[in-house]
């Protein structure tokens, strides 16, 4: 598995290697061991599988005070994948970075937690799974707004499709200091 480092310190993207034939292909998507090797050792104790029609944007979403680690990949079409480091204090504040992810390319993106997370669907469908370090928290259930002007993320699409939670979602200026996660050094 090749670890690509991102221009955000934490996220990564990491590369299976794909063994194919006529008969189709095989990659490990999860391999610990191979993880750790990048310094990478989740814990992870959720799935999640989402599926979405072109246009649909997710996003961005996050977990405080029970924050999530993900770790994502397409198993059917292609996203555009993005995270934010929204971490109190952290030197990368209001940054974001983001992969192209497709069955095609195989890839998955390592999210750490405290990054709020989101993507896009830009196939017809997308099959769409992460591993969580985390149980889903309704308690601790928060997003921040796709377009905020302040983060000035590059998406590849201008009127998405939205949940009502996340048309409503603030901007990150106005989340209260305690309702987002904590850089630690």
């Amino acid at each position: 598995m090749k670890v690509v480092e991102t221009d955000l310190p934490g996220c990564l993207v990491l590369e299976p290697q794909v063994f194919g034939d006529d008969r189709g292909f095989f990659y490990e998507s999860f391999n610990s061991d191979k993880l750790a090797q990048h310094g990478l050792q989740p814990a992870f104790v959720q799935g999640n599988v989402s599926s979405s029609a072109r246009g649909v944007l997710r996003g961005l979403h996050y977990q405080w005070p029970k924050p999530q680690g993900k770790y994502v990949s397409v198993l059917e079409g292609e996203v555009w994948d993005v995270a934010v480091d929204i971490r109190r204090g952290s030197p990368h504040y209001g940054k974001w970075t983001a992969v192209l992810l497709s069955a095609e390319n195989k890839r998955h993106f390592w999210i750490p937690e405290g990054f709020a997370h989101g993507f896009v669907v830009l196939s017809e469908r997308a099959l769409f799974t992460y591993l969580c370090t985390a149980t889903y928290d309704p308690s601790a259930d928060a997003n921040i707004r796709w377009d905020d002007a302040d983060l000035a993320i590059d998406w590849p699409v201008s009127e998405p499709l939205l949940s009502g939670k996340d048309a409503k979602a603030p901007f990150l200026a106005d989340v209260p200091q305690e309702r987002l996660p904590i850089y630690a050094a």
